[in-house]
């Protein structure tokens, strides 16, 4: 097997885990605080544990600046999962995991207002192009704006862990010379002292086979996910990457459906070609004369920093 495709079987195999997240947050039966601090709690013990036995804590690479960068947005990262779970239980999985996927846009828009990053007429084109893909998918109606009601919540809800993932993609990406592996691991470290006192401990007692799910999300979904999400980064161009990435939502809509009946409607089915198009074609562009990524993380301080939440990735 080549590179590129055992690099293409890990990020499948991520993406894959990626879309079954919504079952396990849902079959938890927790709130989505507590399931998020047990989601950070569980996934330091794996991450810490795989990064250990790699050798690489020793000659991490962080600065009093780079660990700063990696705090504020892991403090980024844990509030947008809280507000993506949220978005679940008041919309769906399907609706919420599709509006999340706005984010790359959010990216573009951010790095132009908050870094003067060069937004071409291209781009803008392409981002109201998957914002026109958001209404139709949202389902969201003039009567949900006067009537209220938590449907417009839980959309409201993922366009916000949409924003603060961009957030943390933009922070993350100023980070140089660390592993991402090393820089999950503070994300989810983050997490937990900020959490703490949003947590319900009563709320978790008696749960019984609940915390086998809780423990999936942590060693799973943070764990394994991203070792082979990382892993399958260093041997893919940013193109297969990018297209690999929307496994994720697909698997989701999948799953929503097949485990809870929710599908989304033929109206809302139209704007997801338009988010998914946009979102390639923000992702790919790319200046003509721009170095190619690096191919092995190992051997490149570049691609050992690679962000630890890029930009076409996970929840």
């Amino acid at each position: 097997m080549t590179s590129e495709n055992k690099g293409t079987a890990q990020l499948t195999t991520a993406m894959v885990l990626s879309g079954t997240l919504g079952v396990f947050v849902v079959e938890s039966g927790a709130s989505p605080f507590n399931v998020v601090f047990f989601r950070v709690l569980f996934g330091a013990l794996a991450l810490g544990s795989y990064v250990v036995a790699r050798g690489w804590l020793r000659g991490h690479g962080f600065t009093p600046r780079t660990l700063g960068l990696a705090v504020l947005g892991g403090v980024f990262i844990v509030f947008n999962w809280v507000f993506l779970f949220q978005a679940y239980e008041n919309t769906s999985i399907s609706v919420a995991t599709v509006v999340y996927h706005t984010q790359p846009f959010y990216v573009v828009l951010l790095g132009a207002l908050l870094f003067r990053e060069r937004l071409s007429a291209a781009k803008v084109g392409w981002v109201v192009v998957a914002f026109a893909g958001l209404i139709l998918v949202s389902g969201v109606t003039p009567g949900d704006f006067t009537s209220g009601g938590s449907y417009l919540t839980g959309v409201g809800q993922a366009l916000l862990a949409a924003l603060l993932y961009g957030l943390s993609t933009l922070v993350t990406k100023r980070i140089t010379g660390v592993r991402p592996h090393l820089i999950a691991l503070v994300q989810v470290l983050v997490g937990i002292p900020l959490l703490l006192p949003f947590a319900d401990f009563g709320a978790m007692s008696g749960t019984g086979a609940d915390w086998g799910w809780l423990a999936g999300l942590g060693v799973i979904h943070t764990g394994l996910m991203y070792v082979l999400m990382y892993a399958a980064y260093a041997k893919l161009p940013t193109s297969k990457i990018a297209v690999l990435a929307f496994t994720y939502p697909a698997v989701a809509m999948v799953m929503d459906w097949a485990v809870y009946g929710h599908h989304i409607g033929l109206v809302q089915a139209l704007g997801v070609p338009l988010i998914v198009t946009a979102s390639l074609k923000v992702t790919l562009a790319r200046k003509p004369a721009s170095a190619p990524a690096p191919r092995t993380a190992a051997h490149a301080p570049e691609a050992a920093s690679r962000p630890a939440t890029p930009a076409a990735s996970e929840a």
